[in-house]
C-alpha cells in the first residue's frame, strides 16, 4: 500500500515541484482515441485529442496524487501537445507552483518531457487546494513501481539463453539499458552476433558463452544459474520445454522440491489493484497437489513483489462446492489446507468465480462472507486454458501492463515471449530483480516452513 499525504494551502510555496513517470502503451492512444470518436486518428501534434486527454489525465492525477495532493480539486487545465507521446519509453510529468492566489487557488505550470528530455506537452492547471492535512491509503496499481523500487540496486547478472532472434536479444538490451540486468548470453556466438548486427544492438558490453545450439545454450545457463555465476535466467529463442528441462536436471543444481510454475502480475486500467494470476503458462492440468504448489509459489512472489499478506483466490464456474465440478473441489480442498497452515504466508479462499473474486458489490450480492471475495491480490485458475485466455484477454484487450516470472526454482526464470511490449519485458525483468532479492533475503518466499 502507499500513502498518500498533501499539502495544504497555507504550507504550498511558489517553486513547490512534483513528478511522476508513466510508461505508455500504444493501447492508452487507441483508448483515448476512441473515446474522442476518432480510433483511427493520427493526427499530428497539436492536433491529436487523444494526446491531449492522456496529458490532461496524468497531470490532473500528479495533482490529486502530490500537488497538492488528497482533497485537491482541478477547476481549470489548459494543455497544449508540442510533439508526439513515446509509446514503450518513460513520459515524466512534472508540476510547478507558479503563484498561489486568494480564496485557496495554486497556480501549477505543467511539463511532460520523453526519455531524451524533450518537452511533448505543457500544460497551466488551476486548482483548489486542501486547507486541512488528509492522507490516503491506496493499493499500489502501475507495474512502473516495480521499476522505481529497483533504482538504486546493482543490476543483476542474467543468463540469457539462446537469444538468436532480433525480440529475444532486444529484451535483454532494452531490460540492460534499463539497469535492470547485465546479460550474459549463452547461444552460438557468431549467430547471436549476426543478429546484433543486422538488428543495430549494441552488445558489446555484453559477455558471450559461446554454445552449439538451444539445447546446449540451455544446459550451460542452467549451470552457470546453479553455481551462483548468475542470478536469474531469461528466455531467448528456443522452446520453454528445452529451457525448463535443463533447469530441473539434478546436475544443474536449481531443483527445490517444488512444481515450477509462471506467476503473471497484472496492472489493468479498469482495476484499482495489480493482482497475480497463475498458471497461465506450463501446468495444462494441475491437480490438487499440484495446485497446492502453484498456490504458495504464488504467496512468495506475490509477497517479493511488494503485496504482504496475499489474498489467494481459488477460481471455479461457480463459488460453492459442486461435487461434478473438480475446479470447485480444489478450492475447497486449497482453503482448508491453508487453514490448516499446508499453505502459508496468505489467505486463501474458494471456490469463487471470477466477479466475486474481484467485485466487492458482485460478492455482497452473492452474500459471499470472505476476506478474499472482492479483495484477490491472486488468481489461481483451474487450468492452462482458463489462465491462458484470461491473461491474453486483460493483455491484448484491456491494455493491461503485465510482469510474468517461473518460480520454483533457485533462480527465477524471465520468460519473454515475441508479442512482449518492451515494456512487458522491462516489467518482467523488474519482477525478476526484486524476487531474487527478496529470495536472497528471506528464503521462506521460495521454502516456507509447513504443516506437514
Amino acid at each position: 500500500m502507499q500513502t498518500l499525504v498533501n499539502k495544504t494551502f497555507d504550507e504550498i510555496a511558489q517553486g513547490d515541484t512534483a513528478a511522476m513517470q508513466r510508461t505508455l502503451q500504444a493501447g492508452d492512444l487507441r483508448a483515448w482515441a476512441a473515446a474522442f470518436g476518432d480510433p483511427d486518428t493520427v493526427a499530428g501534434p497539436g492536433e491529436d485529442q487523444a494526446a491531449a486527454g492522456i496529458v490532461t489525465a496524468i497531470l490532473t492525477g500528479l495533482v490529486g496524487s502530490a500537488l497538492p495532493g488528497p482533497g485537491s480539486c482541478v477547476r481549470a487545465a489548459s494543455v497544449q501537445i508540442k510533439a508526439e507521446l513515446p509509446i514503450d519509453s518513460a513520459l515524466t510529468a512534472r508540476l510547478l507552483v507558479r503563484e498561489k492566489r486568494d480564496h485557496g487557488i495554486v497556480v501549477l505550470d505543467g511539463q511532460c518531457t520523453d526519455a531524451a528530455g524533450q518537452v511533448v506537452a505543457t500544460a497551466t492547471l488551476e486548482v483548489l487546494a486542501p486547507t486541512t492535512r488528509q492522507q490516503r491509503q491506496l493499493a499500489e496499481h502501475r507495474l512502473e513501481r516495480l521499476i522505481e523500487r529497483c533504482r538504486g540496486s546493482k543490476p543483476m547478472l542474467t543468463g540469457v539463453v539462446h537469444p538468436c532472434s532480433t525480440d529475444a536479444l532486444a529484451g535483454a538490451v532494452e531490460a540492460a539499458a534499463a539497469g535492470l540486468i547485465v546479460p550474459v548470453l549463452f547461444g552460438p556466438q557468431a549467430e547471436i552476433k549476426t543478429v546484433a548486427a543486422k538488428a543495430d544492438l549494441d552488445i558489446t558490453k555484453c559477455r558471450i558463452v559461446d554454445a552449439d545450439g538451444a539445447e546446449d545454450s540451455a544446459q550451460k545457463a542452467a549451470a552457470a544459474a546453479g553455481a551462483g555465476e548468475v542470478a536469474a535466467l531469461m528466455k531467448g529463442s528456443l522452446h520453454t520445454d528445452v529451457l525448463l528441462h535443463a533447469v530441473m536436471q539434478k546436475e544443474a543444481g536449481l531443483r527445490t522440491g517444488r512444481l515450477l510454475s509462471h506467476c503473471a502480475m497484472v496492472s489493468v486500467p479498469t482495476y484499482a489493484r495489480r493482482f497475480v494470476v497463475t498458471d497461465v503458462a506450463l501446468n495444462i492440468a494441475p491437480d490438487t497437489d499440484q495446485k497446492r504448489d502453484i498456490c504458495q509459489n504464488a504467496i512468495g512472489f506475490a509477497r517479493a513483489l511488494g503485496i504482504e499478506v496475499p489474498k489467494v483466490a481459488v477460481l471455479a464456474a461457480v463459488e460453492m462446492v459442486r461435487t461434478k465440478m473438480p475446479a470447485s473441489l480444489d478450492g475447497a480442498i486449497l482453503a482448508k489446507m491453508a487453514d490448516r497452515r499446508q499453505i502459508v504466508g496468505g489467505i486463501v479462499d474458494g471456490p469463487l468465480d471470477l466477479d466475486a473474486a474481484v467485485d466487492l458489490g458482485a460478492a455482497r450480492i452473492k452474500h459471499i462472507e470472505s476476506p478474499v471475495a472482492g479483495l484477490a491480490d491472486v488468481l489461481l485458475v483451474p487450468n492452462i486454458e482458463a489462465g491462458n485466455m484470461v491473461y491474453k484477454n486483460l493483455a491484448f484487450m484491456a491494455d493491461a501492463q503485465t510482469a510474468g516470472l517461473v518460480v520454483g526454482a533457485r533462480v527465477p526464470v524471465i520468460l519473454t515471449s515475441r508479442a512482449d511490449t518492451a515494456a512487458a519485458r522491462r516489467f518482467s525483468a523488474a519482477a525478476a530483480v526484486l524476487y531474487a532479492d527478496a529470495l536472497a533475503r528471506d528464503p521462506s518466499i521460495l521454502n516456507p516452513e509447513t504443516a506437514e
